[in-house]
């Protein structure tokens, strides 16, 4: 770089955001056989592990009142402006909390930064924008980790609480509950465009910078049981593993699927990430796609980053896109 040359982060990453995510069946894959036995030492203290591929785990304290909610979430800058990549990655770390129908109490920073190429400076900007978003959910910021890396990253491990009685999991989804989400799509591919183009897009960054605490929030009012948020295997990726895990098939409205602006132009003038593409490959064997075509696959399968909530009932304000049915010969359906 010269002097007074922009920095553009997103060009110091292979990919960007969720979308750098291992792919989910390479990532299934390589975790066979490494889940822990059902009956093994703390197996009931743990209520929410890696077999269902939930958001985050869980586990009862004892006097079996409140339960622990443990995650973490990290990824590559996914816009060049170091603030507004701290917050988004943030509110993504987060949102794994909320997910579960949990409260985050206490997080701390990972980060993976070149030092010989990129100034510190910077990173202290994606810390701050992190603590901000943290500040914004009451979330106290306990320090963290850092390493040199060539590519940079960051993220947070939040620790947080919830209800055992109510926790929002991917695995209690039941016939005849509708399906609501509370963010539009399209993050993927606005972000890809940016990456490639430098153009901005204010009203995504802004979307991937809310917190899904309102949206937990709401969902627990409403008594929902089901949930999980929508990031990097895309809508259809997180619904189909909901589906599998809660043993009923997945309906979806095409029709109803909110987007943002711009998202339908970037998917057309080819904007379209690997991870989106890898996205749908998983699913395609276990979804019957009715009369929808190339293009909106893609934008139910693009890779998002900080995507909203997925619920398994209804949410005020937030519109409903599609159903759960008794399990049928695919998982997935698109109507």
């Amino acid at each position: 770089m010269t002097a007074g040359t922009p920095i553009r982060l997103t060009g110091y990453a292979r990919g960007g955001g969720c979308a750098c995510k291992i792919p989910p069946g390479e990532l299934e894959a390589a975790l066979a056989g490494l889940l822990p036995p059902p009956d093994g030492p703390g197996a009931a203290e743990l209520l929410v592990g890696p077999e269902c591929g939930d958001d985050a785990a869980a586990v009862l304290l004892p006097g079996g009142d409140t339960a622990v909610i443990a995650t973490a979430d990290f990824f590559t800058p996914v816009v060049d402006d170091p603030y507004d990549w701290g917050r988004i990655a943030a509110a993504n770390a987060l949102s794994d909390v909320y997910a579960m129908g949990g409260r985050p109490l206490v997080a701390v920073n990972l980060l993976a930064w070149p030092r010989e190429l990129l100034p510190f400076e910077l990173a202290r900007e994606v810390m701050r924008g992190g603590l901000a978003v943290a500040r914004e959910a009451g979330c106290h910021v306990g320090g963290g980790h850092s390493i040199d890396d060539p590519e940079p990253k960051y993220g947070m491990a939040v620790t947080g609480t919830a209800d055992p009685a109510r926790l929002l999991r991917n695995d209690a989804g039941r016939p005849g509950l509708p399906l609501s989400l509370s963010k539009a799509l399209g993050t993927g591919v606005l972000n890809n465009r940016h990456k490639a183009t430098g153009e901005r897009f204010p009203e995504a960054v802004e979307l991937m910078a809310a917190l899904n605490r309102d949206a937990a929030r709401a969902a627990l009012a409403a008594g929902a049981r089901c949930a999980t948020d929508v990031t990097g295997f895309g809508l259809l990726g997180h619904l189909y593993k909901l589906a599998r895990a809660s043993g009923v098939t997945a309906v979806v409205d095409s029709a109803a699927v909110p987007y943002l602006a711009g998202a339908r132009e970037a998917v057309r003038d080819g904007f379209v990430s690997g991870g989106t593409r890898r996205n749908l490959d998983w699913v395609a064997p276990h979804t019957d796609f009715g009369r929808a075509g190339e293009e909106e696959r893609l934008l139910l399968a693009d890779a998002q980053t900080s995507g909203g909530l997925l619920v398994a009932g209804e949410l005020p304000g937030a519109p409903v896109v599609g159903e759960l049915v008794p399990r049928g010969e695919h998982v997935l359906v698109l109507r």
